[in-house]
C-alpha cells in the first residue's frame, strides 16, 4: 500500500454500506492509528458504532481501533476496555509501549480486584471481575512460563490470589535444582511481600506441600515454613525421620534445631521437643545428671559440656544420644552454653573507657551514675565479667533505692545465658525466704533487683528458674520486690502463656500499688506475647480505665501492644478502639499496638496510621510514640525509614524529633545506613536535651559492630559530651548509655532483629519495645540486652563439640578488627632536666678547640691547652651526643668525630630506605570466630576440606560441619573454663598494669638525670648595657 498523508479517506469509508469496505479501512487505520489518531478521534463514534453492532463481524478489530485511539488521548481505562474486546486481535506478546501500558493497567486493575475479592472485606463482598480481563492475566502467565520467566509468573500469581496457577507455575518448571530454585524465590517473595497474614499463611501451606514432592526436599525451609505456620507436630515428625536416618541426616537434625532456636519461640520449641520419640532411658538420665552436677562445678566447663553428652552413646544407643543432643539444642541449653563460650573467649570490653566515664560525672548526680552502671552491664554483656563493679564497691554502694534495685539488676545481663549457675550468682541478694543456702535477704530494692536480673539471665529459657520466680511473688508483699518478680517472671516464661503465672500477675495487678502494677501490666503483655490474649486483654483495658494510677495505665498499655506482636490485620479491633479513646495514654498503648503488629511488614495502611496520629494528636506523648513506632514498622527496609521520618526530624516540636531519632535508630540497628547516620548527625546538636539523648542512642544503635573508620568520630563526640562540665544531664545519660551500646558484648554484639532464615527475632524486637520505656523508667533500659545477638562463626561436628577449623576472609584484617584499646592516662612528674647542648653547638665547640691547639701547635705550647680544651668539652659533648660522641671527643679525631655527631639523623635515614610492612589482602578466621554481619559477605565457607558444612547459607551463627575424614585424629577447640581462673578479667588486669607501668616509665629519665652532672656555669663575663 502506498504512504498514506492523511486518514480522512479511510474514514469516510466507515460509512459505506458495505462490510468489506468497513473491513479495509479499519485493517488500514489500524495499521496508520499510532500516526494519525488525532484525526480518527474525530471520528470515533463511528468506530464504536461498529464495535457496538453485534451484527458486524469485524467488530473486534473495530474495538482494536478505538483502544488505540483511546490510549492516545491518555484514557486508558476506556483503552483497556476496548482492547479485552479486542480478544485474540489483542496481542500481549507484541512489543510496543501501547501493549506494554495496557497490559500493565490490565493487571493493576486485575490485582487490586482480586485482593478486594479474597480478602472479603465489608460491602466489598459481591465484587466481580471481568472473565476477558482473567483471560488476558492468564496469556501473560502463559507467556512466562513458557519463555523459562518462572519468577515473573509466580510474582504475577501471587499478587492476583491465584494459588491454583501458583502452583501450576511450579509445577511446570523443570524438576530437579530448577525447580527448587522456584520454590525457594516463592517462599522468599511470600515472606517479604505478601502483606495479608492469612494468604500468606495458605502459600506457606503450598510451597511446604510442593517442597515436600521433590526429590531432595530442603528440610531446613521447610521446617522454618512449619515453624511459621505454628505446626510443631510436623516439625517434630520431621526430626524423628532424619534422626533415624544416617549421619548426613543426623547432622541436618541439629542444623534445623539450630536454625529454629534463632528465632526464639519458646512455647514452639517446647511443644516440638515434648513431640520427639521417647526419650533416653533411665541409665542416660542417670549420666545427665551426673554431668549436670559435674558441669555446676566448674561454670565454664559446663557451658561447654551441655551439649554434648559424651556418655550417651554407651547407655543407651545411639538414637537415644541423638535424641538427647537435639533435645539440648531446643531447650536452648547447647547454643546458649556455645555463645557464652564465646562471648568470654573474645570479650574485648576495655575498662578504661568505662574508668574514664566514671572519672568525668559526679557520683552524686544519680542519673549518671545509673547511666555508668547500665553502660558497664551492656558492655559485658553475656560476658559474665564484672570486674568493673568488683573493683569500684565503694562507687557502687552510693547506689541507694531504685539506683541499687538497677545495679543489682545490671548483674543480669552481665551474666544472661549463664543458665547453670544463674540462681547461685544471685543468691546474696536474693529474697531470704527463697534463696539458696547462705542466701542472707536484704534491701527490698536488692532483692527486687536481683529477680529482674534472674528474669534477664532466663530470658525466655526459663522452665528451670520459673517454680523460685513464682515463689517469690507469692511470699512478698512488698511492692519493690513483686515490681521485681513481675518483671523477671514475664522475662523467664516470655510468650508461654502460662496460666497459673497469669493468674499471680493479674492479682499483683488488681492491688492497685502503682509500682507493682506497672511492671505487672508489662508482665501480662511478656506471658501471652504474640498470642492475642482476648480474655485477659479485655480484663486489662476494662481495669486500665477503671485504676487512677498513671504508671498502671501506661503498663497495662504496654503489655496489650505486647499481646498484639505479628497478629497483623487480627489486631485492628484493638488497634481502633485504643486509639480512639480519650485517655493520651490508652492512644499511646495504641500507637505500639500498631508497631508491635505490624512489625517488619512495611504495611501502608499501618504506616498511615501512625503519620496521621505524628501530626494530629493533642499528646506529645501518643506524637512522639506514633513516631517512633515507625521504626518497628519499616523494620523490613531500613533503608526507607530514614526518608519517611526526614520531614518529621525537622519538626517544631522536640517530642517529634525524638521519635524520628529512635526510629531511625530502631529501624536501622546495626546496618551502619549512611542515610540513618546523615539523619542523626545534625540531631547530636539539637538545641533540646532529650533529643540529642535520643540521637546518641540511636547513632550507637546504627553504628554498633561497624569498622572502627566510620566509628571513630562518633567515639570522639561521645568523650566529648561525657566529659562536657556543663553539659545537661540528660544528654550526658545519652552518650554514657551510647558509649555502653557501641561496644555491647564486649564488642562481640550487635543488635539481632532478624535470624539467618529472614524471621524476625520475638526476643529482640519486644526488647526494644520496653527499653524504649525507659523514657518513663530507667530499669527498663536493660531490656535492651534481649535485642544482643552474638557476632561469631561457630562451627560443630556431630558431638556439638568444636573442632579446629578455619575460614577464609578476603579483606584487609584491619577493616574489621577490634578497636584499639585506650591508653591509660598518666600524670607528669617534674623533674629538673639537665640543660640541652645542640650538636652545632658541639661542632662549633669543637672547632673551636682544633683551632686553638694548632695555634698553641704552632707556638710551641699545645699540649696541655688541648687536654684542657678537650677536658671542657668532653661533658657537654657526653650529654648532647651520647655514647657515640665520647671516643670522638677522647680520639682527638676532628673529622671523624664530627660526622659521627650526627647520631640523630641516622636512624632515621635507615628508616626512611626501610619498606613498610604491606598489609596482607585476606587472612584466616579460627573456630570459633567473630563476624560482624558486614563482614559475612568477605568470609569463604569451606568447598573442600576435612570439614564441611552441612547447609551452604551466610557464615554467621552455629554451623554444623560434616567430617569427610572421620577415621583420622580429632583436634578439638579447648574449652575456656580450664583456665577461668587466671584469665577472669584480663581487660581489667590491663587497665590496671598500665598505670603502674606508666609512672615507672616517666621516673626513669628522672633517675637518670640526677646521676649526670649539673651543667658548667656560664663563663664570666661584663655587662655592656
Amino acid at each position: 500500500m502506498p504512504a498514506v498523508s492523511s486518514a480522512a479517506g479511510l474514514l469516510a469509508l466507515l460509512a459505506e454500506p458495505s462490510d468489506d469496505l468497513k473491513q479495509h479501512a479499519l485493517s488500514h487505520l489500524n495499521k496508520v492509528v499510532h500516526d494519525y489518531w488525532f484525526q480518527i478521534s474525530g471520528s470515533i463514534g463511528n468506530v464504536e458504532a461498529l464495535y457496538e453492532d453485534d451484527d458486524f463481524a469485524h467488530r473486534e478489530l473495530a474495538a482494536l481501533v478505538a483502544s488505540k485511539v483511546f490510549y492516545h488521548l491518555g484514557e486508558l481505562d476506556d483503552a483497556l476496555n476496548y482492547a479485552l474486546g479486542a480478544g485474540s486481535l489483542f496481542d500481549v506478546e507484541e512489543q510496543s509501549e501501547y501493549v506494554t501500558t495496557l497490559i500493565a493497567r490490565c493487571l493493576d486493575q486485575y490485582f487490586e480486584n482480586r485482593v478486594r475479592q479474597s480478602e472479603g472485606r465489608p460491602g466489598e463482598d459481591q465484587v466481580t471481575i471481568d472473565p476477558r480481563l482473567t483471560a488476558i492475566v492468564e496469556r501473560m502467565l502463559n507467556k512466562c512460563v513458557s519463555a523459562g520467566q518462572y519468577e515473573q509468573a509466580v510474582g504475577v500469581a501471587l499478587e492476583g490470589r491465584r494459588l491454583d496457577k501458583l502452583e501450576e507455575v511450579i509445577m511446570r518448571a523443570t524438576a530437579g535444582e530448577e525447580r527448587t530454585r522456584v520454590l525457594k524465590y516463592a517462599l522468599r517473595v511470600c515472606q517479604q511481600l505478601i502483606v495479608s497474614r492469612d494468604f500468606r499463611q495458605q502459600v506457606l501451606r503450598l510451597v511446604i506441600r510442593l517442597y515436600e514432592s521433590v526429590e531432595a526436599p530442603d528440610w531446613v525451609d521447610i521446617c522454618q515454613c512449619l515453624m511459621f505456620l505454628d505446626d510443631a507436630p510436623e516439625v517434630a515428625r520431621i526430626l524423628n525421620k532424619l534422626l533415624q536416618g544416617g549421619q548426613a541426616e543426623e547432622l541436618l537434625a541439629y542444623q534445623i534445631g539450630f536454625d529454629l532456636v534463632e528465632n526464639e519461640l519458646q512455647s514452639f520449641l517446647a511443644d516440638v521437643a515434648a513431640r520427639l520419640e521417647v526419650p533416653p532411658p533411665p541409665q542416660l538420665a542417670s549420666a545427665q545428671a551426673a554431668g549436670g552436677a559435674e558441669a555446676s562445678a566448674a561454670p565454664a566447663e559446663g557451658a561447654m559440656d551441655t551439649g554434648a553428652p559424651a556418655t550417651a552413646d554407651g547407655a543407651a544407643g545411639p538414637l537415644a544420644a541423638r535424641l538427647t543432643k537435639l533435645h539440648d539444642i531446643l531447650s536452648g541449653k547447647a547454643p546458649i552454653a556455645l555463645y557464652l563460650d564465646f562471648l568470654y573467649r573474645h570479650n574485648h570490653a576495655d575498662l578504661q573507657v568505662l574508668k574514664n566515664i566514671k572519672g568525668s560525672v559526679d557520683a552524686r548526680v544519680s542519673v549518671c551514675h545509673s547511666a555508668t552502671i547500665a553502660a558497664n552491664a551492656l558492655l559485658h554483656a553475656g560476658t559474665t565479667v564484672d570486674t568493673f563493679l568488683r573493683t569500684n564497691l565503694e562507687w557502687l554502694a552510693k547506689a541507694t533505692n531504685w539506683a541499687k534495685f538497677s545495679a543489682t539488676a545490671s548483674l543480669g545481663v552481665i551474666h544472661r545465658g549463664h543458665l547453670t549457675q544463674g540462681r547461685a550468682l544471685m543468691a546474696p541478694y536474693l529474697p531470704r525466704g527463697g534463696a539458696a543456702a547462705g542466701g542472707s535477704g536484704g534491701s527490698p530494692y536488692s532483692e527486687g533487683g536481683a529477680l529482674y536480673a534472674l528474669g534477664l539471665i532466663y530470658a525466655n529459657h526459663g522452665h528451670d528458674i520459673r517454680p523460685f520466680l513464682l515463689e517469690s511473688l507469692r511470699g512478698t508483699s512488698n511492692e519493690v520486690t513483686q515490681h521485681g518478680a513481675c518483671l523477671g517472671l514475664g522475662l523467664a516464661a516470655l510468650g508461654t502463656d502460662d496460666e497459673e503465672a497469669l493468674e499471680d500477675i493479674k492479682n499483683v495487678l488488681y492491688s492497685d500499688s502503682a509500682v507493682a502494677g506497672e511492671a505487672a501490666g508489662i508482665s501480662l503483655g511478656l506471658l501471652c506475647c504474640g498470642s492475642g490474649g482476648e480474655r485477659v486483654a479485655a480484663e486489662a483495658l476494662a481495669y486500665a480505665h477503671d485504676t487512677q494510677h498513671e504508671k498502671i495505665i501506661r503498663g497495662v498499655a504496654l503489655g496489650l501492644a505486647l499481646m498484639q506482636y505479628g497478629r497483623e490485620e487480627a489486631a485492628e479491633g484493638l488497634v481502633e478502639q485504643m486509639t480512639r479513646d480519650a485517655d493520651p495514654i490508652i492512644r499511646y498503648g495504641g500507637m505500639y499496638v500498631i508497631g508491635m503488629a505490624y512489625r517488619g511488614t512495611d504495611n501502608n495502611a499501618a504506616v498511615q496510621k501512625l503519620l496521621s496520629f505524628a501530626v494530629s494528636d493533642v499528646s506529645d506523648d501518643v506524637r512522639r510514640a506514633a513516631v517512633l513506632c515507625l521504626g518497628f514498622v519499616l523494620m523490613n527496609v531500613p533503608h526507607q525509614c530514614p526518608r519517611i521520618v526526614a520531614l518529621l526530624a525537622e519538626s517544631f516540636n522536640p517530642h517529634v524529633r525524638y521519635g524520628a531519632a529512635m526510629a531511625v535508630g530502631l529501624a536501622c540497628a546495626g546496618t551502619g545506613l549512611k542515610e540513618a547516620v546523615a539523619l542523626l548527625e545534625p540531631m547530636l546538636s539539637d538545641p533540646t536535651d532529650y533529643v540529642r539523648q535520643g540521637a546518641l542512642i540511636a547513632m550507637a544503635l546504627v553504628l554498633m559492630q561497624q569498622p572502627e573508620s566510620r566509628v571513630a568520630s562518633f567515639r570522639k563526640r561521645l568523650d566529648k559530651f561525657i566529659t562536657e562540665k556543663h553539659e545537661e544531664v540528660m544528654c550526658k545519660m545519652g552518650a554514657i548509655v551510647a558509649a555502653g551500646i557501641l561496644d555491647g558484648g564486649g564488642r562481640n554484639a550487635t543488635i539481632g532483629l532478624r535470624s539467618r532464615s529472614g524471621y524476625f527475632r520475638r526476643t529482640s524486637v519486644v526488647g526494644l519495645a520496653v527499653f524504649t520505656q525507659y523514657w518513663y523508667w530507667y530499669p527498663l533500659l536493660y531490656f535492651l540486652s534481649l535485642a544482643f545477638q552474638p557476632s561469631a562463626l561457630i562451627a560443630l561436628n556431630s558431638d556439638l563439640k568444636m573442632p579446629k577449623v578455619s575460614f577464609g576472609c578476603n579483606c584487609k584484617p584491619s577493616i574489621f578488627a577490634y578497636p584499639a584499646p585506650l591508653a591509660a592516662e598518666v600524670k607528669e612528674t617534674k623533674f629538673k632536666v639537665p640543660t640541652a647542648v645542640l650538636s652545632t653547638t658541639v661542632k662549633a665547640a669543637e672547632r673551636q678547640r682544633k683551632k686553638a691547639a694548632e695555634k698553641e701547635k704552632a707556638a710551641g705550647g699545645g699540649g696541655g691547652a688541648a687536654a684542657t680544651g678537650a677536658a671542657s668539652v668532653t661533658p657537654a659533648a657526653a650529654n648532647a651526643g651520647g655514647p657515640e660522641a665520647k671516643p670522638a671527643a677522647a680520639d682527638g679525631k676532628a673529622e671523624d668525630g664530627g660526622e659521627k655527631m650526627e647520631t640523630d639523623d641516622a636512624p632515621a635515614v635507615g628508616a626512611a630506605k626501610k619498606p613498610a610492612d604491606v598489609e596482607q589482602s585476606s587472612y584466616l578466621l579460627e573456630n570459633p570466630a567473630r563476624v560482624v554481619p558486614s563482614q559475612a559477605r568477605f568470609v569463604a565457607l569451606p568447598s573442600n576440606g576435612r570439614w564441611l558444612p552441612v547447609k551452604r547459607e551466610s557464615p554467621l551463627g552455629i554451623l554444623v560441619m560434616c567430617d569427610t575424614q572421620p577415621g583420622e585424629p580429632l583436634e578439638l577447640v579447648s574449652a575456656q573454663g580450664e583456665g577461668a581462673g587466671a584469665a577472669a578479667a584480663p581487660a581489667a588486669a590491663a587497665a590496671v598494669a598500665a598505670p603502674a607501668a606508666a609512672p615507672a616509665a616517666a621516673g626513669a629519665p628522672a633517675a637518670g638525670g640526677d646521676t649526670e652532672d649539673e651543667p658548667a656555669p656560664p663563663a664570666p663575663f661584663t655587662y655592656q648595657p
